[in-house]
């Protein structure tokens, strides 16, 4: 029984890493105003890029580096679109989702070979989700995006910026630069999220990420708009979906089984919009 507990909890563990840093990111998009319907399309040229550089170099670092620049440049895209451009923020996030979806499909097409998925790489070969360097890496983003947003003057800054750009554009701040910059944080924590995931499954595979984007932002949600709300509501869904992966194997139907995690999302958020309400 100890055992099976302790399996259970590293595979909740490793399925929330890429929930909590999109979650985390989302949190930095919404705080500056700016809502990211785009994480989806952030994790999955993430997650592409990771699998392309670790398979040309055969270095997870230079995985890495190349998800952070493929995040880092579908985030700019994104920002160019809705804060300078002033596109409607949600029609431009399902937007650039199918974008990159197209995209990743062409990319596999060109590269590998096939439009489904790549060729096996290595990952970050670690004996426990907790030596993973990118575990390491989620756990100190949520404590410093809890002391950026909340305990220095750019979270100041950026919340205001969210909350009423009139006020802080009258106050000196520079209300487009700090919404972009809270949607590049968003593209640099969501690319982390997806180079997790690549790593993890060793390959990249067609729309690989699955909703996750969405689930994500439902986390956000969910926490308040706090990067350790954002993180708890994570560590929800993902005990959500290791519990569907068990129940796979029992007699309840798959179908069921596989809707666990959206309709956890619908009844929490309901609940939430409800409370609210009453509020």
């Amino acid at each position: 029984m100890g055992a099976e507990l302790i399996v259970i909890v590293l595979q909740i563990i490793r399925i929330a890493v890429p929930y909590v840093l999109t979650s985390l990111g989302a949190t930095f998009s919404e705080r500056g105003g700016v809502v990211n319907l785009a994480l989806e399309g952030l994790m999955l040229a993430g997650a592409f890029g990771a699998v392309y550089g670790q398979y040309r170099t055969g270095s997870f670092l230079a995985g890495i580096g190349l998800a952070l620049f493929a995040g880092l440049f579908v985030a700019l895209l994104f920002a160019f679109i809705t804060v300078t451009l002033k596109a409607d923020q949600i029609v431009a996030g399902i937007a650039l989702n199918i974008l990159v979806m197209g995209s990743t499909r062409f990319g596999l097409t060109l590269l590998y070979g096939s439009s489904m998925n790549s060729e096996r790489i290595a990952g970050i070969d670690v004996p426990s989700v907790f030596l993973d360097p990118l575990f390491l890496v989620t756990v100190f983003a949520v404590l410093a995006g809890h002391f950026l947003l909340f305990n220095t003057p750019y979270g100041l800054r950026l919340r205001a910026a969210g909350k009423s750009p009139e006020t802080a554009e009258s106050a000196g701040v520079n209300v487009d630069a700090m919404r972009y910059s809270g949607v590049l944080i968003s593209g640099f924590l969501a690319a982390l999220a997806g180079a997790f995931l690549a790593f993890q499954q060793h390959s990249f595979t067609d729309n690989m990420t699955a909703g996750r984007g969405y689930i994500a932002l439902a986390a956000m949600i969910i926490g308040n708009w706090t990067p350790f709300g954002a993180a708890a509501a994570s560590l929800m869904f993902a005990a959500a979906e290791s519990m569907e992966i068990w129940l796979q194997t029992g007699w309840v139907p798959s179908q069921l089984v596989q809707s666990m995690p959206y309709i956890v999302t619908l009844v929490v958020l309901a609940g939430l919009g409800r409370r609210k309400k009453k509020c």
